[in-house]
């Protein structure tokens, strides 16, 4: 017999067998471990060492069941079920209950009396299960083993030794999982204990996973611990604002204030983990807040009435009309992002707009017009699963999406070489998903997919069977926001998968990026992926803006770095800014030009920024906790989410933009349900797209100086992260990275120094020998000590020098 699965277009057929559990027959697929099985037929083994996602260990024993023919108790956690066998658990079996009780009694044999000051205490699984299955009392009258308390296994997890019972989740996960394997138990029988090697903590990125499986509060987190309790808090379903992975999670308040974050269960999306900033970086949404509306006058800022404040932008930006622009950052929802497109086409009359606040190039634009806007899921999570290669281009999953990097490592698990990457540098990513690396100099990517496309081989890799194995059925080619760096490499992306046929998705840094492109917050796109060109298209959004077709702006408006040239020129009369950095740009002082020399400037913003100082009218918003609202994952789902701080009275960014309309005699919805319902009439566009840019790939000149590459990593300076010292403490070290020889050639001696200079400046930082492009020097894009952007006035790619730079 067969079940049969349908996956999308794979039909997954499983050998089934008929069990009893308890005297209850069922039919479970071959391979099945007993205590699945139980769960399916509703009874509740006790376990500790058991997770769903974790090889099984047996380490704890407390599952321990009866099995026919066996002469004594089996793990159900591990025992394997085959056809016709019989088991029977502490339901109905006195000899399995009475091993669980022995096994609870010995677990509590030096289990301490933390409870009542124990951050798992109300939550703990230890506490549930000893009621269970515990005995009322104990026979054990020794003193407790104990331990110096706690200890510190990163910066940010402590480890309470007495408490554990070694169950082995945490070490497990780490090293199946996250591919960090620096959690082990140490020592043997009744000295075994959790540790790391004395010179390398637990530096992971996906740490905090390990507080929230351990099941008996060994493990805490030093930002929580001893905050508050399970019944103190109320907790609301959310999703990750930190980028586009779209994480699910649990949100925990008390008395107004976060005070922590966990992954919720979602197999679609994270399953049950999420990253670390995701996790512990929430305390800036307390971090500088600006909580009242500000004007500027006699050339500074005064606090000010809503009323007033509203009066005043809506009289600059009419004087600007047409001639205003909106740059919203990649932080907004949704919502807010078609709050923003909508005003700037309904109300302004102005296609001025983009929310990329970070390198962008024309090319993306049509690219992103072209290919993704608009369009449904076709490449998700479980598709990366199943794909037989994933091809990965200016894309590094560990720092840019956590959750893509933790399914491609588990997919290389089950199939080694399924992913292939194209980077300058090979990294601990690429190693934990044993990806096959194909050295690219910055600026070399678009040349190495036409090779691809055209066979031959680069650093011994067969380019022709790279080209057939992205053409098997469920291939898969991800692309990175910063292919928008390298001229002609998105069209050399779009080439290669018609050639090949493999699935194509595009996967920005931050969470609301693929949302405010399908909500249109860019020139020349309408929501749902409407070219603005088109006059169906300018019809469809009129008809559900409730405004006159002919109102609406006909050509495609400026976007990216003209805009802020024409801003820093004095050709537009307004700026309308929503949440950016100018750190974030590739040239910064442009930016900041752009903003000043512009008469007229309104901020939406949370807390003070350059930005802020600047305007003449600033009106505080919501952060993503006092609000509702959806985020896009990079696969283009929908991840809709609820108000944590359901007190606060802040308005988000379409709310506030709702209030200037009503101002101007032109109502716009600025609540998220009557957003939701406006967007979603309009749906996607089924019409003409735009073409698929076709910029040749550039050539690749000789060059006396070295070659910059760089990307964000997940942990850095980022205004998002401040407030939480214990989570930038766990942050990979600011260091240049060179090849030996590259090293060697500039002189530079081990353990030393390196100054690395561009046109604006220099950054002197330690250096580590990596294996990697020779000439190129890899530099954190902004963490602390390194700025590319404001420090070296460099963009991606772009020539700097490197020469020694002392002692380290």
């Amino acid at each position: 017999m067969t079940i049969t699965s349908n996956t999308g277009a794979e039909v997954a057929k499983a050998e089934t067998i008929a069990v009893t559990v308890d005297g209850v027959g069922i039919e479970v697929p071959k391979g099945t471990l007993a205590i699945r099985a139980a769960e399916l037929l509703g009874i509740e083994i006790p376990r500790f060492c058991d997770h769903p996602l974790l090889d099984p260990v047996a380490a704890c024993r407390a599952c321990l069941i009866e099995v026919e023919g066996m002469p004594k108790p089996q793990p159900a956690c591990a025992q394997v079920l085959s056809d016709g066998m019989q088991i029977r658990t502490q339901q109905s079996s006195p000899v399995a209950r009475e091993a669980q009780e022995g096994v609870m009694e010995f677990l509590l044999l030096n289990h301490p009396l933390d409870c009542p000051v124990c951050d798992k205490g109300g939550e703990c699984p230890l506490q549930n299960q000893a009621m269970q299955v515990g005995r009322p009392t104990s026979r054990f009258e020794e003193d407790k083993r104990t331990f110096p308390k706690p200890i510190s296994v990163s910066a940010q997890i402590l480890l309470d030794r007495e408490r554990c019972v070694s169950c082995a989740r945490c070490t497990r996960f780490a090293e199946q999982i996250a591919g960090d394997p620096m959690l082990e138990l140490l020592e043997r029988g009744a000295k075994q204990q959790v540790g790391t090697a004395t010179d390398e903590p637990f530096d992971s990125y996906f740490s905090g996973n390990t507080v929230q499986i351990c099941p008996v509060g060994a493990l805490t987190s030093a930002a929580y611990r001893f905050r508050s309790r399970p019944f103190d808090l109320v907790s609301v379903p959310t999703t990750c604002e930190h980028c586009a992975s779209g994480c699910s999670l649990r949100t925990d308040s008390r008395r107004g204030t976060i005070t922590r974050r966990l992954a919720w269960e979602d197999p679609a999306v994270n399953e049950d983990w999420n990253c670390d900033k995701g996790r512990f970086a929430f305390t800036y949404m307390a971090q500088g807040r600006i909580t009242t509306p500000m004007v500027r006058e006699d050339g500074a800022l005064r606090p000010a009435s809503w009323p007033e404040a509203i009066a005043i932008a809506a009289r600059g930006l009419a004087q600007a009309g047409s001639g205003a622009g909106v740059l919203a950052g990649g932080r907004l929802t949704m919502e807010d992002a078609y709050g923003y497109a909508r005003f700037a086409r309904a109300v302004l009359g102005t296609d001025d707009i983009d929310f990329r606040a970070r390198q962008s190039s024309d090319e993306e634009a049509q690219f992103l017009a072209a290919r993704i806007a608009g369009t449904p899921a076709t490449v998700t999570y479980e598709a990366l699963e199943r794909a037989p290669i994933v091809l990965l281009v200016s894309l590094e999953p560990e720092d840019e999406s956590p959750i893509i990097f933790l399914r491609l490592r588990k997919a290389s698990r089950r199939r080694p070489a399924t992913v292939v990457a194209i980077s300058p540098v090979r990294t601990r990513g690429m190693d934990k998903m044993a990806a096959t690396w194909l050295p690219a100099a910055p600026g070399a990517e678009a040349g190495v997919l036409d090779e691809i496309m055209s066979g031959g081989s680069l650093a011994e890799t067969s380019m022709a069977e790279l080209r057939d194995r992205l053409q098997a059925p469920g291939a898969v080619i991800l692309v990175g926001e910063r292919a928008a760096d390298v001229p002609g490499l998105l069209s050399a992306v779009a080439r290669l998968a018609d050639a090949t046929g493999a699935g194509l998705a595009w996967v920005p840094r931050r969470a609301g990026e693929r949302g405010a492109l399908d909500a249109g917050a860019l020139a020349g796109l309408l929501p749902g992926g409407r070219p603005l060109t088109d006059a169906d298209a300018r019809d469809a959004v009129a008809r559900a803006w409730g405004i006159d077709a002919g109102s609406l702006p006909t050509a495609a408006g400026r976007h990216g770095t003209p805009l802020l040239q024409a801003a820093s020129r004095g050709e537009v009369a307004a700026l309308l800014v929503g949440g950016i950095e100018f750190a974030d740009f590739p040239d910064p002082s442009l930016a900041r030009a752009a903003v000043t020399a512009t008469a007229f400037v309104v901020s939406l913003e949370q807390r003070h920024t350059e930005v802020t100082e600047l305007a003449d009218v600033v009106l505080p918003v919501a952060v993503v906790a006092e609000k509702a609202g959806t985020f896009l994952t990079w696969e283009g789902r929908p991840r809709p989410f609820g108000q944590v701080l359901r007190e606060d009275l802040a308005m988000s960014d379409a709310g506030v933009l709702s209030m200037i309309a009503a101002e101007l005699g032109q109502p716009s919805p600025g609540d998220v349900p009557a957003l939701r319902r406006e967007l979603g009439s309009l749906g996607p566009w089924s019409g003409a797209r735009a073409t698929t840019p076709g910029v040749p790939a550039q050539a690749i000149t000789a060059r006396a100086g070295i070659t910059l590459a760089s990307w964000r990593l997940l942990l850095d300076s980022g205004a998002m992260q401040e407030g939480e010292p214990h989570l930038a403490a766990t942050a990979r070290p600011t260091v240049a990275r060179l090849s030996e020889a590259t090293a060697s050639h500039a002189g530079l001696a081990p353990a030393a120094l390196v100054t690395v200079s561009g046109p604006r400046g220099s950054v002197t930082l330690p250096w580590e020998p990596a294996e990697m492009v020779d000439d190129v020097v890899w530099l954190p894009l902004r963490s602390p000590g390194c700025g590319v952007f404001a420090d070296l006035g460099q963009v991606v790619g772009g020539e700097v020098a490197i020469t020694p730079g002392g002692a380290a």
